[in-house]
């Protein structure tokens, strides 16, 4: 079975850290371009970082740039977002995504809550 697992998120303060955790099974992630979107409430869905194949590329939207990180961990199947100095404007649920465009192939996971309180 295909599929994207998110976990990390929770309730954290205004200035605070969190770290998700993306876990893939069924599929090796190192052949897919892994990203991270979220959706505040009454939003759209939108894209927070991405890291690319086959080198690594990251790109970050501009209102995380600095305090975000997106990484990944080809031998454990796994991606990572590292959160530092939240926003309560980061308060949203967040989803990570893997792509592989060649094959026309998406996976999405189901989403972790992240609430940060001022």
């Amino acid at each position: 079975q295909v599929q994207l697992v998110e976990s990390g998120g929770g309730l954290v303060q205004s200035g605070g850290s969190l770290r998700l955790s993306c876990a893939a099974s069924g599929f090796t992630c190192r052949n897919y371009a892994m990203s991270c979107y979220r959706q505040a409430p009454g939003k759209g869905r939108d894209l927070v970082a991405t890291i690319g194949v086959p080198g690594g590329t990251t790109t970050y939207a501009d209102s995380v740039k600095v305090r975000f990180t997106i990484l990944r961990d080809n031998a454990k199947n796994m991606v990572y977002l590292q959160m530092n100095s939240l926003k309560p404007e980061d308060t949203a649920v967040y989803f990570c995504n893997a792509r592989w465009s060649l094959i026309g192939r998406v996976v999405w996971g189901q989403g972790t809550q992240v609430t940060v309180s001022s």
